[in-house]
């Protein structure tokens, strides 16, 4: 195999409305759903090899049941330049970056990702060490969002965020045990929105380059939100303060 698989109906189509390379497409043999028919032109349309296959060669090749009857082989995922991503975001006077400091989960770092370009985020920014990749399950759970919203890995996350301060970027991060509520923050201007760790939170050099922290109000008895909920939330009260 030349490349890496992704599976699922919308990750694969996605992808193949995206411009990361395709090799492969395997549809399973009595696949009729009208989706994948669309998939298949699509992949035509590209070039893209079909190929038929039963439905337990697909759960092998994929390593799981949850393909939909559809595998797309592709070149491994790309980041985008952290340079490139801020000149063309240089101009604009209102917008939103995610940093993430240390999501280990690919399914937590897919939906954050997902709900970062449903709400119009400009990009995602990740470590590069200590820390989950986009890797297929990732990718997967953004539902093919990774092939919308520029996705960068950079090696120092605090250090990124003083060089956005430099740039004109206000940082908020979230914190379950801040005093400061989520909704009675005011946002506006370039926002970076910081996302910790699943066990540790925001490490605490990275807190340190924030502006302000944030926490989310409970209001049931459970002490704590999972990170791509509590991201998602956070996400797009940021996005309804800065687009009014």
């Amino acid at each position: 195999m030349k490349g890496e698989l992704i599976f699922g109906v919308n990750p694969v189509k996605e992808s193949l409305q995206g411009t990361r390379c395709a090799f492969n497409l395997y549809v399973q043999l009595n696949a009729s759903d009208h989706r994948v028919e669309k998939i298949i032109r699509l992949a035509e349309q590209r070039g893209v090899a079909v190929h038929r296959r039963e439905k337990n060669d697909l759960t092998k090749m994929c390593a799981s049941s949850h393909h939909q009857g559809i595998a797309l082989e592709v070149e491994p995922f790309r980041f985008a330049d952290l340079d490139d991503l801020l000149v063309a975001t240089a101009e604009a006077t209102t917008g939103l970056l995610l940093v993430l400091d240390g999501i280990q989960d690919p399914h937590n770092l897919g939906a954050l990702i997902r709900s970062a370009a449903c709400a119009g985020a400009n990009g995602v920014i990740i470590p590069k060490d200590r820390a989950c990749g986009v890797t297929a399950a990732a990718e997967r759970s953004s539902a093919g969002a990774v092939e919308i919203i520029p996705v960068t890995q950079v090696i120092n996350i605090a250090h990124t965020l003083e060089m956005l301060k430099k740039r004109g970027y206000w940082i908020y991060a979230l914190d379950g045990e801040a005093s400061t509520s989520l909704f009675a923050t005011k946002f506006s201007g370039k926002t970076v929105l910081v996302i910790g760790s699943e066990g540790e939170g925001i490490r605490p050099l990275v807190r340190k380059q924030c502006d302000v922290v944030m926490s989310i109000p409970h209001y049931g008895g459970v002490s704590s939100l999972n990170a791509s909920v509590a991201g998602g939330i956070a996400m797009f009260e940021v996005a309804r303060n800065i687009n009014r």
